[in-house]
């Protein structure tokens, strides 16, 4: 199957599903990136979330959570106040840690100039940690994502650990994290806005150009040369001696240059 076909196959299947995420919709933060990325042939995207700050429960694996056996006792994707959390710590039963995830983003590419283009974008809009795979069946999956995340345990066994104006303190960090994202996410969508433009531009002109007639320049014939090499005395006596009424002479007789 052509590599175009077969990706245009794989975006049509990956759009047509169903959201299967908790929220079961885009974030809004990132919906028009979203659609913008959809829109071009060259793209489609798998998975996003604009930026949350969560608050789960459940066992701990060194620092890392596992999503997967906890429980999520607070998720928003807006500035968080310590009352919602302080409420939400009273159903914590484990070790309830709270997080703040930044802007991530999972985009196919068509090809790998693709996704160059929105890696390129997205490191200059201050998500350095993205990057790009390739799969075994050829699908180039380019990840967006920073490192400006936050993680802090809170209880342990369902006892709360630090105090309120600890709290108070992480989730002023949190919110700050979360407006620092929210700008890089606009940030990135303007440039990824004028690099496809530019990338748009760009290959109409090539395709212009490939498509665009040559023209030589001729300049008018000297009576004494031919293509612009003279001719030989030789050939000026077979000029001389050929019928007038020959229509083809122009075409059939050879031109020889000079030898000096």
């Amino acid at each position: 199957m052509d590599r175009s076909a077969e990706f245009g196959r794989w975006k049509a299947q990956c759009l047509s599903k169903a959201d299967l995420s908790r929220k079961g919709s885009v974030d809004a933060d990132v919906v028009e990136l979203v659609q913008l990325l959809n829109a071009r042939e060259e793209f489609f995207t798998t998975s996003s979330c604009a930026g949350r700050v969560l608050l789960l429960d459940g066992g701990v694996n060194g620092f890392e959570v596992q999503k997967q056996n906890c429980c999520w006792l607070l998720v928003t994707h807006t500035p968080c106040i310590k009352d919602d959390v302080m409420v939400a710590l009273k159903k914590a039963n484990g070790d309830a840690t709270l997080k703040f995830e930044p802007f991530v983003l999972h985009v196919q590419c068509r090809q790998l100039q693709d996704a160059q283009i929105l890696h390129s974008v997205a490191i200059d809009s201050g998500f350095r940690n993205s990057g790009i795979t390739v799969g075994k069946r050829g699908k180039i999956m380019m990840a967006v994502r920073s490192t400006h995340g936050l993680e802090v345990p809170l209880t342990h066994k369902g006892i709360l650990m630090v105090t309120e104006e600890y709290i108070d303190f992480l989730l002023n960090i949190a919110n700050q994290k979360m407006e620092e994202n929210k700008k890089r996410i606009e940030r990135f969508y303007n440039c990824l806005q004028h690099a496809l433009e530019r990338e748009t531009a760009t290959s109409h002109s090539k395709i212009h150009e490939k498509n665009k007639p040559s023209y030589t320049h001729k300049k008018k014939r000297d009576p004494e040369k031919v293509h612009g090499k003279s001719v030989s005395e030789e050939n000026d006596k077979e000029l001389e001696n050929v019928d007038d009424d020959d229509d083809d002479i122009g075409i059939n007789i050879p031109i020889f240059p000079r030898e000096f």
